[in-house]
């Protein structure tokens, strides 16, 4: 089982042509449900008393919520806006709430698991959770420009206690106060990952790992509605994926990656999770057929 430890959020997602209203989101949410798809998932987190049932039920349908508690308060909420382009976006507002101070329980069943992503998330909870397993066999972490921002050097320390790191370009950036993508991954790497991850939104991803590196274009897409949650997707799937090979090769580290990439082009197709919802394996598997066939060299 891989177990996700994030994020359980309603967004408020503003885009040039609608308007998401505390809708389901978070970064174990988008992560967890697009691990389903290859491996069996546990999630923990936690909501407040105001997390609608309806969005529980979704949870529970793709993963195991055994860890997912509530609270009294009010759930994490996360305010965000899209320019024209669907390519840069311009955070409106962030409340922790329950996230907050959160000191999380976790089921009996999870501790076993050997596969763990640390998905966004404050990185302090994300450090103390990663404690508690006794067996892992690999275990990645994202973040972004807010605990960049407010808990650099606990950032830092995760990524350290980390096997793989996923970060965005401009905050890979931030984090290390270089501006090519090379010296920042060597300075990730020199924090003590195996590998990172950088990922360039509508350009793809890098996977970076002692002298290799391994670019992955993004898969095309015509009609992007909502980019939200695409990394997450990534990272969540590639976990996923490695999760259900049991194998942490870099071979299939490397095949993992595709398989994120490829998640991540479905849910920008939708409005938050929506596409997720409604996606089936088969669909999965054609799409990661016509990605290798526009990548392969002639």
């Amino acid at each position: 089982m891989l177990i996700v430890f994030g994020s359980v959020a309603l967004d408020t997602i503003r885009t040039p042509t609608s308007t998401l209203h505390e809708v389901l989101g978070g970064a174990a949410t988008f992560s967890s449900i697009s691990a389903s798809f290859f491996s069996k998932t546990g999630i923990i987190g936690v909501v407040g008393k105001d997390f609608p049932d309806f969005y529980h039920d979704i949870l529970n349908k793709y993963v195991n919520t055994d860890g997912l508690n509530q609270k009294s308060g009010k759930t994490f909420r996360y305010d965000g806006e899209y320019d024209i382009t669907l390519s840069t976006r311009k955070t409106l507002k962030t409340e922790l709430n329950v996230i907050r101070d959160f000191n999380p329980k976790i089921p009996e069943q999870y501790l076993k698991s050997e596969f763990v992503y640390l998905a966004n998330n404050d990185p302090d909870q994300n450090i103390e959770i990663i404690k508690n397993f006794d067996n892992i066999k690999l275990s990645m972490c994202d973040t972004v420009e807010y605990w960049i921002y407010t808990k650099k050097y606990s950032v830092i320390k995760m990524i350290k206690n980390s096997d793989i790191a996923t970060i965005n370009d401009e905050e890979a950036r931030l984090l290390t106060k270089e501006h090519n993508l090379v010296k920042c991954a060597k300075k990730i790497i020199g924090l003590g990952t195996k590998y990172v991850i950088i990922k360039k939104g509508e350009h793809g991803s890098i996977l970076f790992h002692d002298d290799m590196i391994f670019p992955l274009a993004a898969f095309p897409i015509e009609n992007i509605r909502d980019p939200t949650g695409a990394g997450d997707c990534l990272g969540g799937a590639m976990m996923g994926y490695l999760a259900n090979k049991h194998n942490v090769s870099v071979k299939t580290v490397r095949d993992g990656l595709v398989y994120g990439n490829v998640l991540g082009s479905f849910v920008v197709e939708g409005y938050g999770v929506e596409k997720l919802l409604s996606l089936e394996k088969i669909q999965i598997e054609d799409r990661i057929k016509k990605y290798k066939m526009m990548t392969q060299r002639l």
